[in-house]
């Protein structure tokens, strides 16, 4: 796709007033070439290409940021997930790994490093194992490292015991970052359905298919799209606000590319190895920041307050028209691409989430429509993991029925009760804890073994 600097420059200039920005330029590094029986050399090796690789990565993307005034909100990296470069290690040996990456992460600058990562939706190998008996402490001994896991596919269906062993992996790691209300939670997510390509933490990881360096762009811009929709005004009708939408999001998605095409052209000169461009993921992503949020979005439509009859319905003609627009200014789409409503990041979603008017069930319905799941939502610390394996099977199911990436990023708040509220600071923001059912279910989640494939999966 060629772009034509002048058209850039005009949306850019239109679109000053709305703090347009991207949200994210992710690295994704393969590991593929750091892997070993030794722990100790996966370590150095790992080390060592990481700090190669992204010497650079920060600076370009200031110095892109700079040359077109378009401010680049957050610097990552990801990498192959880990099991598959050191399987057969011990828990404490991932550990030790987790202690490197952070340290790496921290010296290339960046803000976090995600792909502590497996793959389990069928099964789990031993380093599979470990590495999951492994994350509650190495999230609580890094800041910058984020994990996740992957449980469940449409093409294989859910693996149960990896959803019961998850369970308590986040209850454990809500333990051991009690003094940051548990906040280590945050930086680890569960998936049905995880995507290769996804450059938003702390999901993101470099699938096993990617070159050996890529930058993935996340655009982002609920502020630009919530402009528009109020400029279009009540008198719009559907297909109105879809093109009303579709237009916003082709031309944020065209700014996007440019720069993420800049990024990589500049890294690979100054580097002295080829850098891909990947793709462009056209999520809409909140921040903690007032007017930017899919919750006013939402609200912007024509309701009270998130929650009301009909928000999943507006969900979903938010979604597919950021899909529709977007997918016509870009060369390549992929990541997640939709709209993520995290309860804590955004701070209308957390205000009708005190209120009462968006509950945990409520969340799961427009799960159904929106990029992820249930996204930074925070529960009672004494909630059974029993209760928490129930809502990652719930999630799960609803991707792996419908062909889409669920996730869940819970938090079962050390030492809160509901009505209280969990503050993390920064991106992550803060969220009343959110009440859960106390129904029984240990049975159905003690069963194990795997939940079959659907029957849309034999699609060969």
């Amino acid at each position: 796709m060629s772009f034509e600097i002048r058209e850039v420059l005009d949306t850019l200039q239109m679109l000053e007033v709305e703090h347009f920005d991207i949200r994210t330029i992710t690295l994704g590094i393969s590991l593929r070439d750091c892997a070993s029986r030794l722990p100790a050399t996966v370590r150095a090796r790992a080390y060592d290409k990481i700090r190669r690789t992204a010497a650079h990565h920060v600076h370009v993307a200031e110095e892109v940021e700079a040359t077109y005034g378009v401010r680049i909100a957050n610097k990552r990296v990801s990498i192959t997930p880990v099991s598959l470069i050191m399987d057969g290690a011990r828990p404490a040996d991932f550990v030790e790994l987790a202690k490197v990456l952070d340290t790496a992460a921290e010296h290339v600058g960046v803000d976090f490093l995600a792909g502590f990562s497996a793959l389990v939706e069928k099964g789990s190998t031993p380093g599979d194992l470990a590495l999951m008996d492994a994350l509650p402490e190495a999230l609580a001994r890094t800041s910058r490292l984020c994990g996740s896991v992957n449980c469940g596919s449409t093409g294989t269906g859910i693996n149960g015991d990896a959803v019961r062993r998850m369970a308590g992996v986040i209850k454990e790691a809500a333990r051991l970052t009690a003094d940051e209300d548990s906040a280590g939670c945050a930086r680890l997510v569960t998936f049905c359905n995880a995507v290769p390509d996804n450059p938003f933490v702390a999901g993101a990881f470099h699938g096993p298919g990617e070159a050996d360096v890529v930058i993935n762009i996340g655009i982002s811009g609920p502020g630009v799209v919530l402009r528009a929709i109020r400029e279009a005004g009540p008198g719009a009708d559907f297909g109105e606000l879809s093109e009303t939408i579709k237009r916003t999001s082709f031309k944020i998605t065209r700014a996007g590319e440019l720069l993420g095409r800049r990024c990589a052209e500049r890294l690979s000169q100054v580097s002295g190895f080829p850098v891909r461009f990947g793709i462009v993921d056209l999520s809409l992503a909140p921040t903690p920041a007032e007017g930017d949020s899919i919750g006013d979005i939402l609200v912007a439509m024509g309701f009270e307050d998130v929650g009301a009859p009909g928000t999943t319905a507006a969900l979903a003609l938010l979604n597919e028209s950021v899909k529709k627009g977007g997918m016509m200014g870009a060369s390549y789409v992929g990541g997640l691409s939709g709209a993520f409503i995290p309860v804590s990041e955004d701070q209308t979603m957390a205000r009708a989430a005190e209120r009462g008017n968006i509950t945990i069930e409520k969340l799961e319905a427009m799960s159904s429509i929106c990029s992820v799941g249930l996204d930074m939502v925070t529960i009672p610390g004494d909630t059974p993991s029993e209760t928490i394996a129930g809502i990652l099977f719930d999630e799960f199911a609803i991707g792996m029925v419908n062909n889409k990436t669920t996730a869940v990023r819970i938090i079962p708040v050390a030492g809160k009760k509901v009505g209280d509220y969990a503050h993390f600071g920064g991106l992550l923001g803060s969220a009343p804890i959110m009440p859960v059912s106390t129904l029984d279910n240990s049975t159905f989640v003690g069963r194990g073994g795997r939940i079959p494939a659907p029957i849309r999966s034999l699609t060969n």
